[in-house]
């Protein structure tokens, strides 16, 4: 799986006060039900090297959308890729959330990917990067990669017990490979306002890539 996030730095030593998985896991989930209800469905994958990772599935909404949230990435934090020594408290911790018009469960398995890639790669997901799956989302998706937006803006970011760091959680939207690609060269935020400009509907699963020219 490709991606361009940085790296972990040296995941050994860091503090051992902060809350537990058990407690983040618990707020987080408890976040997610109130920000969207009871879920109407939920998944397990385990990967080898890493904890499990959950993907919740909620709606269809009165919308018809469909929200899947996952469960298990924000339980410890994603080391800062500058730091000699990862700290195991400290750092910035995440949930991934995709929205998509009707669903598409077969996303269930690529999400819980993405969502254990700070386990297994050693990476730090934050808003603005990107991650490649190499593969359709879901049978016959037109997008094979994702691009982490800004948090806040559909589930709130849940404060923890200090000294650890908030959870935030990051809005995933389905790129083209094609879109992938003149992201790379030209940013997100250029990428982003193309959307805008072209008023596309980022949560449609069969929607066209946007014009490039």
């Amino acid at each position: 799986m490709a991606h361009d996030f940085p790296l972990f730095g040296d995941p050994s030593g860091g503090s051992a006060h902060g809350p537990s998985r058990t407690a983040v896991l618990a707020a987080v989930e408890a976040r997610l039900l109130t920000t969207f209800g009871e879920p109407s469905g939920r998944a397990a994958v385990t990967f080898l090297g890493a904890d499990r990772i959950e993907v919740l599935r909620f709606g269809p909404d009165a919308e018809g959308l469909v929200r899947y949230a996952t469960l298990g990435m924000s339980a410890a934090p994603m080391a800062d890729p500058s730091a000699a020594v990862a700290d195991q408290v400290r750092g910035p911790r995440a949930e991934l959330v995709l929205t998509i018009r009707g669903g598409r469960d077969g996303v269930l398995r690529p999400l819980a990917t993405f969502a254990a890639t700070p386990q297994v790669e050693g990476l730090v997901v934050a808003p603005g990067g990107s991650l490649d799956l190499g593969a359709p989302l879901w049978d016959g998706a037109p997008f094979t990669s994702v691009l982490a937006a800004e948090p806040g803006g559909l589930v709130e970011d849940l404060e923890l017990e200090e000294p650890a760091d908030p959870v935030h959680f990051l809005p995933l939207l389905p790129m083209t490979p094609n879109e992938a690609g003149w992201k790379r060269v030209h940013g997100a935020a250029a990428l982003q306002e193309r959307w805008l400009q072209h008023g596309t509907d980022l949560r449609d699963p069969e929607r066209r890539g946007v014009a490039l020219d």
